[in-house]
């Protein structure tokens, strides 16, 4: 009896041991919420791509939707006119002059770029109400186009060189009649209208 009174006098003297568990919980319940936030962080940013791949898929079908009903609403159209921008009147209206001859001063569809319909430019009116459908390509080719339109800006006869001969026909043919019309009614001949350069 003295024994077990001694140890239990030494037991009740020695402080009480932590169980192990206990001094490693908070560490693990950290990890564990760590990893938990990653995991969720990965999912977060997959949806993340998911959406954007999805939206981003949505947008080129609203634009392919979009060219096929411009597509059917042609084809179920009674037919279109041709025509030439010739200038812009206000925001909504513009004056064209059709294929067949006649003006027109025309409305536009919603769906059309205003910034296409400069002078020149080609356009499809529909044939009952006159407004504008769309914008159609050039007649020619782009090259042809450019070279029509280009300015050679202001050139004089001395900076041709090497071309004396052709430039004195030309002074001939062309400048004379237009300055002195009157040396060719004299002479009795008609003054030419025009030159043919090759």
């Amino acid at each position: 009896q003295y024994e077990e009174k001694q140890s239990s006098s030494a037991a009740q003297l020695q402080p009480p041991r932590r169980p192990a568990t206990m001094s490693t919980t908070p560490d693990t319940a950290k990890q564990q919420a760590l990893q938990q936030y990653r995991r969720v962080l990965l999912q977060h940013r997959e949806v993340d791509a998911k959406v954007r791949e999805a939206r981003k898929t949505a947008r080129e079908l609203e634009r392919q939707y979009e060219k096929t009903e411009d597509d059917l609403k042609a084809l179920q159209s009674i037919g279109m006119i041709s025509a030439e921008v010739l200038r812009q009147l206000d925001d909504e209206r513009y004056i064209v002059k059709a294929s067949s001859g006649p003006r027109y001063v025309v409305g536009i569809r919603p769906r059309v770029k205003r910034e296409l319909l400069v002078a020149g430019a080609r356009v499809a009116l529909d044939m009952t109400t006159l407004t504008v459908m769309r914008v159609l390509p050039r007649e020619v080719d782009p090259l042809v186009f450019n070279m029509l339109s280009e300015d050679p800006g202001k050139v004089k006869y001395s900076t041709v060189g090497g071309l004396s001969k052709q430039i004195r026909e030309l002074r001939e043919v062309i400048e004379l009649p237009l300055q002195n019309p009157e040396l060719f009614l004299r002479v009795g001949i008609k003054p030419p209208k025009g030159v043919l350069l090759y």
